[in-house]
């Protein structure tokens, strides 16, 4: 079984205590469902900033800790203020060490688009995304059949949420829909977790016009940077860079300084 998988069936089981213990109804009364949302996409094209979604990860299932000290608050307002376009924020807890209270948290004071980073399988997971104060949502095309992501895009733009689409082999495009925002290139292989920016590259000239596109993981240069701006990339995807340092806002601030 692949790391994906298990995180597929973690989540599964999740869910079910999840729903049994916090209604649809209960999300959908809660304070932060009715916010308007603020546009990942329009921070991604604005070209004061960086292009750049900075993460907050904990953990990874490859490198275990990552870092276990940093206050979501402090770093994920630190890297606005250093230029980030969005922040994007791990919610899964088993694989990741992240929860839906970082996003809250994160939340509370800040006024730039957050995109929930989390395996979502089940449209009680849009929902719950909306409720805890997410602007957008990631599906994996590697983790959903071409039906689910339809249903899961509809309902998610319906709650005025945007829809970044993560795939990783060219074939995936064909899951792509009229409801997705931004198709996100994962240099991840999500299956054996083994990264090469190449990807990106492979895939560029592929994606269909009109929709925003970014590059995720194995990003740690400016000339990597560069190279795919080149290639139409309109923003990029990096955590473990910063979040590897004792001190991730001072990391991004310095790797952007060329950059804005």
């Amino acid at each position: 079984m692949t790391i994906l998988n298990k995180i597929i069936e973690n989540k599964k089981k999740e869910l079910n205590l999840l729903a049994g213990m916090t209604s649809v109804r209960d999300l959908e009364n809660s304070r932060l469902f009715k916010r308007e949302i603020i546009s990942l996409s329009e921070f991604i094209l604005d070209k004061t900033k960086t292009g750049i979604i900075a993460e907050f990860k904990r953990k990874s299932p490859s490198k275990g800790i990552i870092n276990s000290s940093s206050s979501v608050e402090e770093v994920t307002s630190g890297y606005f203020r250093a230029g980030a376009s969005g922040v994007s924020i791990l919610t899964d807890t088993q694989f990741f060490g992240g929860s839906n209270s970082d996003l809250l948290r994160a939340r509370e004071k800040s006024l730039f688009p957050i995109l929930r980073k989390d395996f979502i399988i089940d449209e009680y997971q849009v929902i719950e995304s909306k409720s805890i104060g997410a602007d957008a949502i990631l599906l994996i095309a590697a983790a959903l059949e071409k039906k689910v992501i339809v249903n899961l895009s509809q309902l998610a733009r319906s709650l005025g949420l945007e829809v970044l689409l993560e795939i990783h082999e060219l074939d995936e495009l064909e899951k792509v829909n009229q409801y997705v925002n931004i198709i996100g290139v994962n240099n991840r292989n999500l299956k054996t977790f083994e990264v090469n920016t190449d990807i990106s590259d492979k895939i560029a000239n592929e994606i269909p016009q009109g929709l925003l596109k970014i590059s995720e993981s194995g990003i740690s240069s400016h000339q990597v940077i560069k190279k795919l701006k080149v290639t139409g990339y309109d923003g990029f995807l990096i955590g473990e860079k910063f979040m590897c340092t004792t001190d991730p806002v001072n990391a991004f601030s310095e790797f952007v300084k060329d950059l804005i």
